[in-house]
């Protein structure tokens, strides 16, 4: 506690404000106990959770305006995924987490050669004419193990589109397979037509109720709608056609075809985290009657091959992460390494991208504690002197901070630092002044967040956007997120992701709305939208609000059908803020699962923990 009475004697002894002891919080058994230990006299209390403000009150509880008490909203502060109440067993230097697996042994290796060989092998012989060939590519990707047949997929699918208009005459009237061929189309980037979907409409221009029986292919419609872009009416209403009928079937399906559909509906593969969605299919496609048992083992085996080199990959960050002594230091901040980690890991999972993820847990990971220094410990004067520090991007300027900041931007710096020396193993270490461009911005915007509060302002719901977009701290992410992937990147991708094209502020809308609606009960744009137009509900703000993040996705499905500014290489480029908007897309669906972490231990069980049953 000795940075809070460090804190407490520079604040004026008679300000009138609250002390919050988030970590004690769940010792109090009642409301009346937990008010009496908190209200303190005015020569001790001061603010810690600077939206709490004492001007808003109702009988002794100090709460913000239209919301509940910060302590009823979060909780206790630290209530993070580690440790999972003791569901993994602890290694004895890491005090979080899971027992690692062994080291990959050598014929395990030589058995994912030999695997992969064959599916190789089973690629080239099926016929690209064939529709075979179209659900072998679909399982390959839907498994997680496309990024081993890159070329492959890439000439079979060439070989599609530049067929693709005698394929789709009148002749071809199977929804499932025309639906299949669209989105894979649409996936890899090409253009096609959605009016192939018209010849499923009957002579009012609705689609057929004949269609009503065909699980497949109302599946497979729904899901090429998900890749629809702006003004296409048709995608517009197969999405509404399948998603109603999709759900009229629950009922009257197998159990398999009944969890199949809510899979789909729930989180549809245009959204799916990609590792996650691998996690799952492998379940779904090993119960499959046409199941190809090579490719099943082969997806089985890769997969716990890449767990044990991503437990391995987190443990070691944990170290750094530990070394930092943030418990003691910054008590007051968010402990989230294992989440942080896993939105790296759902940006890009590949073997080759294991110094990428690093870079990216780390950002996140500090970028937590910044965003807690601005939003919850940060007196007015001490943000001020912060700002200050992260525009000049300079260690000399530590002295100038309280204690506890200057523990925070000396890690901060450290990481770049660290950034800069893995890029200059490329020759590119210059690169990271886009990152760190990017994090003086992103130091500037919460400062704006924080000087609204403190001045009681609402924003328009467009001023708060052109903020909040970059307090989602994805524009850095993104640059970090280059930054990881080595050689690879040049100067040109720089300077196109932070000229913020579209694809990119789709990706910031996604993760800014979805946040605020799941952490509905802070300053967001829910409230924005609510206090702009007067009488509007919180319902009717969630409806607008949600079609702004459709349009987003629909931004990002249009920038990846003509990515002609985009820089080398294009594909993963777009891939990584795709990502972005996926991992988003997840977390905060419902609820707000970074802070109320708990809700993601499930996923993160089985990504980290849990590996595949195999043979």
């Amino acid at each position: 506690m000795g940075l809070v009475k460090q804190r407490n004697q520079r604040l004026d002894k008679g300000h009138e404000t609250i002390k919050v002891f988030l970590k004690d919080v769940k010792q109090w058994s009642s409301c009346a106990a937990l008010a009496t230990f908190v209200l303190l006299t005015a020569t001790q209390a001061r603010s810690v959770k600077r939206r709490i403000r004492a001007t808003d009150y109702i009988g002794s509880w100090l709460v913000k305006s239209h919301q509940k008490v910060y302590l009823q909203e979060y909780g206790s502060f630290n209530e993070a995924v580690r440790g999972y109440d003791g569901v993994f067993h602890v290694a004895a230097s890491m005090e979080f987490g899971f027992q690692l697996q062994k080291d990959t042994l050598p014929h395990e290796e030589e058995e994912r050669q030999s695997l992969k060989e064959e599916v190789k092998k089973l690629l080239a012989d099926t016929p690209d004419d064939s529709l075979h060939k179209l659900d072998l590519i679909e399982a390959i990707q839907r498994l997680g193990v496309g990024y081993h047949f890159v070329t492959e997929i890439e000439n079979s699918l060439k070989y599609v589109y530049d067929t693709y208009s005698e394929r789709c005459g009148k002749q071809d009237t199977d929804l499932r397979t025309i639906a299949l061929r669209f989105r894979l189309l649409r996936q890899q980037g090409y253009n096609v037509s959605s009016d192939v979907f018209n010849k499923f409409k009957d002579h009012k221009g609705d689609f057929d109720e004949s269609l009503i029986s065909n699980v497949q292919g109302l599946l497979n419609l729904y899901e090429a709608a998900q890749l629809r872009v702006h003004g296409e009416e048709t995608l517009e209403e197969a999405l509404k056609f399948s998603t109603s009928q999709l759900n009229s079937l629950l009922l009257h399906v197998s159990t398999s075809q009944s969890a199949r559909i809510k899979d789909a509906l729930e989180m549809p593969i245009r959204k799916t985290v990609t590792r996650l969605g691998a996690r799952k299919f492998i379940s779904i496609y090993q119960e499959d009657e046409s199941q190809n048992e090579i490719l099943l083992n082969f997806a089985k085996l890769d997969f716990n091959l890449l767990q044990k080199m991503h437990q391995k990959e987190l443990s070691n960050v944990t170290r750094w992460w530990k070394a930092l002594d943030n418990e003691n230091k910054l008590p007051f901040a968010r402990d989230r390494l294992v989440e942080c980690y896993f939105w790296a890991l759902g940006v890009y999972f590949e073997p080759q991208y294991a110094s990428g993820r690093k870079m990216i847990t780390k950002v996140i990971a500090m970028l937590v504690i910044v965003d807690d220094i601005f939003d919850v410990y940060g007196t007015p004067d001490e943000l001020v002197l912060f700002v200050d520090a992260i525009e000049r991007w300079d260690f000399g300027v530590i002295d100038q901070l309280p204690a506890y900041m200057q523990h925070c931007y000396k890690a901060l710096l450290d990481v770049y630092v660290e950034i800069e020396e893995e890029l200059g193993k490329t020759k590119n270490s210059s690169l990271v002044h886009y990152v760190i461009e990017e994090t003086k911005r992103l130091s500037r915007s919460y400062y704006q967040e924080a000087k609204w509060v403190y001045s009681g302002y609402i924003p328009t719901l467009e001023e708060y956007l052109k903020v909040g977009k970059i307090t989602c701290t994805y524009i850095v992410l993104s640059a970090a997120a280059f930054a990881g992937i080595g050689e690879l990147v040049s100067k040109e991708a720089f300077e196109w992701i932070t000229s913020y094209p579209s694809i990119q502020q789709g990706s910031e809308i996604i993760c800014r709305l979805m946040n605020d609606m799941a952490g509905f009960g802070k300053t967001s744009a829910v409230e924005c939208y609510m206090n702009q137009n007067k009488g509007a509900t919180k319902e009717e703000a969630f409806a607008k609000l949600q079609e702004l993040v459709t349009d987003a996705w629909k931004d990002i499905n249009e920038e990846c059908l003509h990515p002609t500014a985009v820089p080398a290489p294009k594909t993963l480029l777009l891939e990584i803020i795709e990502n972005y908007a996926r991992v988003a897309h997840l977390v905060y669906k419902y609820i707000d699962n970074f802070t109320k972490s708990d809700n993601l231990k499930d996923v993160i069980t089985c990504l980290l923990v849990q590996p595949v049953t195999t043979p």
